[in-house]
């Protein structure tokens, strides 16, 4: 017999149509400015959804640390909607232009290197190993936030540990996804999600920080006129004083002003800072006098003043 080569049948691109290997994404497009803002665009909904859904977590964190849950300071599913969905929109409008500076950015500089920059992002994306590699990467990158918030793991440690979790689990699964057009846009979905899911739990973490500051010390900035420009105001924590009267309006807990975390099937609840401790209070034997939005507080204020002067009057009292 025979044997007779067929040649290799080819594209103006130099694709070749008689290879096994499926034909990447990349083969087929150039990437440009417009396409990019299509490939930002099909990412930013799985971004949202696990932002979201992180940042609910992040809302029971805050409340926990003074004791209660949201359900208990009034927040319910619908007011959590409301509250996350307004959070995300200042995101957006947040990362609208730095997205829009990046696209130009990478416009201006493709232009003054005369098309060598989008050679290059083509070279990687038409080899699959080094795309999913990317990929895997910043997937396993992603983690970093949820170990800065379960555990305090020093940065030496969490890189080591991301980097394999990205190579270990997601490289092999990515580079099989993209043989196919529907596997690229899976892949697509799964970074996007991954991303959202892990900028959540960064947010978290200052999220926690600036309530561990409410607790200490009664306030989220040593900065007098700062404290409402918080990530927690975002979230719709808002630091609201009051002092807090019976039925009759006379002054309780000797007129110390206390936070209020939200009412709840009529019940208030409060964080006494001076006691460091959270109280909760019938509404219709409770009404609330000087209320005070982010009061100013000195820079060396710290929470448990009153707890020290009990201290020492029982010592006293013992000698």
């Amino acid at each position: 017999m025979i044997n007779q080569q067929i040649p290799a049948e080819t594209t103006p691109n130099g694709i070749n149509l008689n290879s096994s290997e499926p034909a990447t994404e990349a083969a087929d497009e150039k990437p440009s400015a417009l396409a990019l803002l299509e490939r930002i665009a099909s990412v930013v909904l799985p971004i949202g959804v696990g932002l979201y859904a992180v940042l609910y977590l992040g809302v029971e964190a805050i409340y926990g640390i003074f004791g209660v849950t949201p359900q208990q300071a009034g927040i319910d599913q619908a007011v959590l909607f409301g509250r996350l969905s307004g959070t995300l929109i200042l995101l957006l409008l947040i990362a609208l232009p730095v997205l829009g500076l990046l696209v130009a950015l990478y416009w201006v500089l493709d232009k003054v290197t005369f098309g060598r920059l989008s050679r290059l992002v083509r070279f990687f994306r038409e080899h699959p190993w080094m795309a999913a590699t990317l990929a895997a990467l910043w997937s396993g990158a992603t983690y970093w936030g949820a170990f800065s918030v379960l555990g305090e793991v020093k940065a030496a440690t969490i890189v080591p540990i991301a980097v394999g979790l990205g190579v270990l689990t997601f490289l092999v699964p990515f580079r099989l996804m993209r043989r196919r057009p529907v596997g690229r846009a899976g892949m697509r979905l799964v970074v996007g999600a991954l991303t959202g899911i892990g900028l959540g739990w960064l947010l978290i973490y200052e999220m926690v920080l600036g309530a561990a500051d409410v607790y200490t010390k009664g306030t989220t900035s040593d900065l007098p006129g700062l404290e409402g420009t918080t990530l927690l105001d975002l979230v719709g924590f808002q630091s609201q004083w009051a002092v807090l009267m019976d039925g009759d309006d006379k002054p309780l807990y000797d007129s110390r002003s206390m936070l209020l975390l939200g009412e709840s099937n009529g019940v208030y609840a409060f964080y006494d800072c001076d006691k460091m401790v959270t109280i909760r209070r019938a509404a219709d034997h409770t009404n609330l006098g000087e209320m005070t939005m982010y009061p100013e507080l000195p820079k060396d204020h710290t929470c448990g003043s009153q707890v020290e002067q009990d201290g020492q009057q029982d010592a006293a009292t013992t000698q």
